[in-house]
């Protein structure tokens, strides 16, 4: 459960926009999404290498 302490005459808004990040950054939509549906583990895997791929191509054009 995510808590949003909100301080001091502190903004609503501001608080709103705290919470929403910590709710981003622990991925519970990403998460949701990703169990709508089975995925294989080979399939999973394949993703996971591809991801990795694509990352190094990029970080290499970066260095260039």
């Amino acid at each position: 459960m995510l808590k949003t302490v909100i301080k001091e005459g502190e903004n609503i808004e501001r608080a709103l926009k705290r919470f929403k990040r910590k709710y981003k950054k622990t991925k519970v939509l990403q998460e949701l999404r990703e169990r709508q549906q089975y995925t294989k583990p080979s399939q999973a895997r394949r993703e996971i290498k591809q991801k990795a791929a694509y990352k190094e191509k990029y970080l290499r054009s970066l260095e260039e």
